[in-house]
């Protein structure tokens, strides 16, 4: 599961390390380029939406195994497009993976692992997110600029085939028992602590994507770095999210909300400093590091955060965080890119910086929500 979640999430964010090359050769801006996590995460909202009931009781092993598959073609017909139609066509498979993947993968972790292992398994399924983060973004960008940014589209190609013929062998039969679900979709939205715990995250991931998609656009023009630097400062922020991710759950055990506030407030900061400051290397590659630290870790957060809500109806709620996710992530891809285009970074990076404030804000009515339905003798999960 971890490997599938390395070579998936290499997948998704491959653009961005490879922005401005694939703009130069498919003859459009960056702005539209980076449309490409837009298409994907539009497809990955439906998909997680409607994934759970149109498979109905099919065994969830052969789905996410059908999911990785989706994922080589994605990334085969990407490698290959000839024209810019056919490479948001690609990019809009790996949104259908994406979202069938994800919203299954909290509920899979749960039937996996006895309870008390269920945060540590989160954390090692998210460490394949992190380690893509590590390598997928320097590596692209490394491999862009030596065999071209298809093939460096191409090399996740073989590592999602390894990650197939992998689950194929070591996950277990996992049928589906239609009881284990107490609600619907919209019930379970209609609760409270749900639904803002749902608004916060969304807010998260469109503050972080705003920013995230332009970094090399804004590195190469505000930074002037070359390919080789922008490599080692992508790598930087990689290996601190790796770091991130695991060191987070000790913050988590008796500190969800507090953590859940924190890092968007942090991350908002991060990116007011960035316009401040980007014009230096040295604090620029610092702050990145720290924007990798707790950006990456934090779905490590929201995933505990949905196994303590909505134990009974992981599933369900995993379809409703990775739709509102992938939402979030194609309006920060898309309304950064406008921003980028019409006005530049600095826009880009404030709206960034505004939204993931707000989004602090948001968690934080959460958390009170929470406390107030545990006051009341109820589970965060339950109906009002």
């Amino acid at each position: 599961m971890s490997l599938a979640a390395f070579a998936l999430v290499a997948s998704e964010f491959m653009p961005v390390s490879l922005l401005t090359p694939i703009a130069a050769d498919l003859h459009i801006t960056e702005g539209r380029a980076g449309q490409a996590i837009s298409i994907s995460g539009a497809f990955a909202l439906l998909a997680s939406l409607f994934i759970s009931s149109a498979a109905g009781r099919l065994d969830r092993k052969a789905l996410l195994v059908s999911m990785t598959l989706l994922m080589i073609i994605s990334g085969t017909i990407v490698a290959f497009a000839p024209n810019y139609e056919v490479f948001m066509v690609g990019r809009g498979l790996i949104g259908v993976a994406i979202g069938g993947f994800w919203s299954m993968s909290t509920a899979t972790v749960m039937r996996l692992v006895a309870d008390r292992y269920i945060p540590r398994a989160l954390a090692i399924l998210n460490g394949g997110n992190a380690l893509a983060t590590v390598v997928a973004a320097p590596l692209g960008s490394f491999l862009g600029a030596l065999i071209g940014w298809r093939w460096a589209f191409f090399a996740v190609v073989p590592v999602a085939a390894i990650a197939m013929g992998w689950k194929l062998l070591s996950l277990p039969s996992m049928k589906v028992d239609r009881t284990s679900s107490t609600v619907g979709m919209f019930q379970l939205f209609m609760r409270t602590p749900v639904a803002l715990g749902m608004l916060a995250v969304s807010l998260f991931f469109m503050g972080q994507f705003a920013l995230f998609t332009y970094l090399r656009p804004f590195l190469e023009a505000v930074t002037h770095v070359s390919v080789s630097t922008l490599s080692l400062l992508l790598l930087g922020l990689g290996v601190s999210g790796f770091v991130g991710t695991i060191a987070i759950g000790s913050f988590l055990k008796d500190g969800l909300y507090r953590t859940l506030v924190t890092i968007p407030l942090m991350m908002a900061v991060i990116a007011i400093a960035l316009v401040a400051w980007g014009d230096s290397l040295v604090l620029t590659a610092t702050l990145l590091c720290a924007w990798g630290l707790i950006a990456t870790a934090a779905p490590v957060g929201w995933g505990t955060w949905l196994v303590r809500t909505v134990p009974k109806d992981a599933e369900v709620g995993g379809g409703i965080m990775v739709a509102v996710i992938q939402l979030a992530i194609m309006l920060g891809a898309m309304g950064g890119g406008i921003l980028f285009d019409m006005n530049g970074y600095r826009a880009t990076f404030d709206m960034s910086a505004t939204v993931l404030f707000v989004a602090a804000v948001i968690a934080a009515l959460a958390g009170r929500a929470a406390l107030l339905f545990v006051d009341r003798g109820s589970p965060p999960g339950a109906a009002p």
